[in-house]
């Protein structure tokens, strides 16, 4: 079946962050959103359609998740990325975030280190700082291939920390870790006897060449002190449906991340959510393919139009996500006046990668998972407001 990507769907009016708090956000109702990572595609029919099966019957009481639940799950992983799982080592989380703040206060406590990797998703520091553990960064290194992890620097923070909060696909970067890196990051934590909370969420989103490895999959070793955070919510765009997996191989630490849950009592879910996992992992591979084809051509497309028009701005292709960052640092702006000109001048609402914490500052993240008609706006307003104002373009 061939799938519309084209297909416009309006968004406004329908509590959509993205779109219905550009006022709030931005200061301005009207800018082209590329900022949050949700996609502007609709969601897959069949996914659709296994809600409106659930939703027909009248009674939306409790429900648990049944056995067919996990193994789609298990079966997707395998197919997919290769790596063999079992339903009793997933876990239920209503989200990744959640999964990982339960994960972190599992296997530390107040005042112990949690190393992250920035520029890196804005939870990673602010959950860390707001659960009272001690944040150590470890920041990735610009090289003329992309970013990389400093190893020596790496050996040195886990050996004062309890937890290393990894992400893999990268975001904001875009980098997909090849198995060689991950061996390293894994011999480390053994070495230091560190946990590894790994948030995968992206993993789905990897573009050719290029493939995802799933880091508890490595070894026997590594896995016993993994906790691998997936979902299908950036991959299917059902992030409103609030359903996430954690997969833990270890007993013990699946017991302790399982506590964790039962304190707070965040286990029960929602039953679309429920049937559109189920739905997504079942019978999600052809829609996934042709999505990824389609945004490999917003990323193409986005490169070519930089390098012919606007060479100032720096990028390179995604491995992974369906995001990419943009790098002005040669515009000689400060960040504050780099926002302003592309939210007032430009009418785009981007990420500040300055959020993404050290290392983003004067760097944009943008989403292109949306129409190409959207980024060929987009990219005509930033040219065009970079020609009116003599900015960026020597």
């Amino acid at each position: 079946m061939k799938y519309d990507f084209d297909r416009k769907v309006v968004r406004e009016g329908s509590r959509c962050e993205k779109y219905d708090s550009r006022k709030e956000i931005f200061g301005r109702a009207d800018v082209i959103p590329l900022w949050v990572a949700d996609m502007d595609f609709e969601v897959a029919p069949f996914i659709t359609e296994a809600i409106l099966r659930r939703a027909s019957h009248p009674v939306y009481g409790y429900e648990f998740r049944g056995k067919s639940f996990y193994e789609s799950a298990v079966e997707w992983m395998a197919r997919r990325h290769g790596w063999t799982t079992q339903p009793e080592w997933m876990s239920f989380t209503p989200g990744v975030v959640s999964g990982l703040v339960c994960a972190m206060r599992a296997v530390t406590a107040e005042g112990d280190g949690v190393v992250i990797q920035p520029p890196v998703y804005p939870p990673f520091a602010r959950v860390t700082r707001s659960n009272g553990r001690q944040l150590v960064e470890n920041p990735l290194r610009e090289t003329p291939n992309g970013y990389e992890m400093d190893f020596e620097d790496l050996d040195r923070k886990l050996a004062g920390a309890k937890a290393l909060l990894f992400c893999n696909p990268q975001n904001p970067t875009g980098r997909v870790f090849t198995r060689e890196e991950l061996e390293r990051v894994g011999e480390l934590c053994v070495k230091h006897d560190v946990i590894l909370i790994s948030d995968e969420i992206h993993c789905d989103l990897i573009q050719s060449p290029h493939r995802h490895v799933h880091i508890a999959s490595l070894s026997e070793e590594v896995a016993r002190r993994t906790i691998t955070l997936v979902a299908p919510s950036k991959t299917f765009n059902t992030a409103g449906l609030s359903t996430s997996l954690a997969v833990i191989p270890d007993d013990s630490l699946r017991c302790r991340f399982r506590a964790e849950f039962d304190k707070i009592h965040i286990d029960q879910g929602n039953a679309f959510g429920t049937a559109a996992l189920e739905a997504a992992y079942t019978y999600g591979d052809e829609w996934l393919d042709q999505l990824l084809d389609y945004v490999r051509g917003n990323m193409e497309y986005v490169v070519e139009f930089l390098g012919r028009n606007l060479p100032s701005v720096k990028t390179r292709l995604s491995e992974g996500t369906y995001m990419m960052w943009l790098d002005f640092r040669s515009w000689g702006l400060t960040a504050d006046d780099l926002w302003h000109f592309l939210v007032f001048d430009a009418g785009l609402g981007l990420n500040d990668g300055a959020r993404f914490g050290t290392g983003g500052e004067c760097f944009m993240r943008i989403n292109l998972a949306t129409r190409h008609a959207v980024v060929e706006q987009a990219l005509s307003q930033l040219l065009a407001a970079c020609e009116k104002r003599g900015i960026g373009l020597e």
